[in-house]
């Protein structure tokens, strides 16, 4: 009698290769996802951080200007600057200085401000003249001065305090930057230092355009003084700085 043998089929075992494969895609698209994201966001920081800086910029640009403005005694029309917003209008304002006699006494009484500045006018300062890069924390030779001590309200000056500039509504600002006087460590300032002038120079070839005497440049200046004017502009994020220097010399027209 044959005895009947049944075959059993067995199955092979399942070893996870395809989920094992199908986790380390997913891993790797869930990893350039990330990347790509944060790519993203740091170019936007980046776009963000110089966008900022521009606007800080042009600010300190403005300033500059309404700094040639208060100089010159005049309004962004070219007018004199008559207003309540000028300095022959504003008595606890110290002037720009038109007549020689007016140059030292103007120094000395500034030269008595701990920061060597008053309503925006300056005498030059000894030692380091980046105040802007100062902090509470800086130390500070004889004669420097830290950022915090210069923006101060009767030290530095606003865009159009003294010239009548006007920075926009308060709804709709033409700049923004210009328009926030919030806390002094916000908006612009501007200070303008007043240096006398050696005349002599002109005949000691120091400023000089060749050999011949018709070279010489000469300055007909009343009185006898250029200005160094900083202006400084913070912007719309915390730690942007836009800072600005530049010699302005108010040359008068000969009779």
């Amino acid at each position: 009698m044959q005895s009947k043998h049944s075959s059993i089929r067995r199955r092979p075992r399942q070893q996870g290769v395809a989920l094992f494969v199908v986790i380390v895609f997913v891993m790797l698209s869930m990893l350039l996802a990330l990347w790509a994201s944060r790519t993203s966001l740091f170019n936007e920081i980046i776009v963000g951080n110089d966008a900022d800086y521009q606007r800080a910029f042009e600010a300190a640009q403005a300033l500059l200007q309404d700094a040639e403005l208060d100089i010159r005694g005049e309004n962004p029309d070219g007018n004199p600057c008559t207003g309540a917003n000028c300095r022959d209008t504003i008595g606890s304002a110290y002037k720009i200085p038109l007549e020689t006699q007016e140059v030292t006494p103007l120094l000395a009484d500034l030269d008595q401000q701990a920061t060597k500045c008053l309503s925006g006018l300056c005498t030059k300062r000894a030692g380091r003249q980046d105040f802007w890069n100062t902090s509470s924390s800086t130390t500070l030779a004889p004669g420097e001065t830290r950022l915090a001590d210069m923006t101060q309200p009767a030290v530095g000056a606003r865009y159009g305090q003294y010239s009548g500039a006007a920075t926009g509504s308060t709804s709709a600002p033409a700049s923004p930057i210009l328009a926030d006087r919030s806390a002094n460590d916000r908006g612009g300032w501007y200070w303008i230092e007043v240096l006398p002038y050696d005349k002599s120079s002109e005949t000691s070839g120091l400023i000089v355009g060749g050999p011949a005497t018709d070279n010489l440049l000469r300055l007909n200046l009343v009185p006898n003084v250029a200005y160094r004017i900083t202006a400084l502009a913070y912007g719309l994020k915390p730690g942007t700085l836009a800072v600005l220097q530049q010699t302005y010399v108010r040359q008068m027209r000969k009779d």
